[in-house]
């Protein structure tokens, strides 16, 4: 299958953020890197979807495109039925804030608050109130009732990162980006945290876009989209850790053959 020949094709539903040839360019010249090359995605609602590729398509590229995080060259990146590129730069600050939950590799949490208080931060400084039976929900479902008293400091790497999931899922977020959110967690923390995204969609209704390079990890999804070279070239449901790893194979040997 020749790269950019490939068009994903979407799930059955609304779509929670849209892509239309969206090609992300940076440098110019001689220096001039193509990093997505007229992408077209619909990433839909109350679906697990994850992004995997070699290094350098342009996976991470373009979750940071969708999620307002960097500028695109050309084409179209919508949340729901909202223009990114059309947004002046306090809009697009409001949108992340108020329709996008982020998960990080590195948690990022604030040593000096509490489980609680971290969770609650991005609506603390909204000036808006948790729903109490929302919340409610999210701290069941991702394990945390014992432990929201707890810093940083006082909880696993796992628990850190439960936390960080808690917190994007809070705000009741149309969509929820993860980058490579089980990067730094070992296997048994890391499925944990897996699962609790799972179950985040299949319980709570959220949407979830994750980028990973382990196949175990995209297992999880509903879905995978694999990128080469900045382009989507297939697109896999249902997908298993050996299903996915073989189709990672591929790239592997398309690589030494070229």
């Amino acid at each position: 299958m020749q790269a950019g020949a490939y068009a994903a094709t979407p799930a059955p539903g609304v779509a929670a953020a849209r892509a239309m040839d969206l090609s992300k360019v940076y440098g110019q010249g001689e220096t001039k890197v193509v990093a997505l090359d007229q992408v077209s995605v619909e990433f839909r609602q109350a679906q697990f979807t994850a992004i995997m590729g070699p290094s350098g398509s342009g996976k991470s590229t373009l979750m940071h495109c969708m999620a307002g995080l960097d500028t695109i060259s050309s084409g179209s990146a919508r949340i729901g039925d909202t223009e990114l590129t059309s947004l002046k730069d306090k809009k697009l600050t409001q949108l992340r804030r108020d329709r996008i939950g982020f998960i990080f590799q590195a948690f990022n949490l604030l040593p000096t608050l509490t489980g609680l208080e971290n969770i609650t931060l991005p609506m603390d400084i909204a000036g808006r109130k948790p729903d109490p039976q929302w919340m409610d929900r999210v701290i069941e479902t991702v394990g945390l009732s014992g432990r929201l008293k707890h810093r940083p400091n006082q909880l696993s790497g796992g628990q850190q990162q439960r936390v960080a999931v808690a917190r994007a899922l809070a705000s009741k977020p149309e969509i929820i980006f993860g980058d490579e959110p089980t990067g730094n967690l070992d296997s048994r923390s890391g499925a944990e945290v897996l699962g609790f995204l799972r179950n985040s969609v299949r319980e709570l209704g959220q949407t979830v876009v994750m980028v990973t390079h382990d196949p175990v990890a995209a297992s999880y999804s509903d879905r995978v989209i694999f990128l080469a070279d900045g382009r989507i070239v297939d697109d896999m449901a249902n997908p298993t850790a050996d299903s996915v790893l073989d189709r990672m194979k591929a790239f592997d040997g398309k690589a030494r053959t070229t």
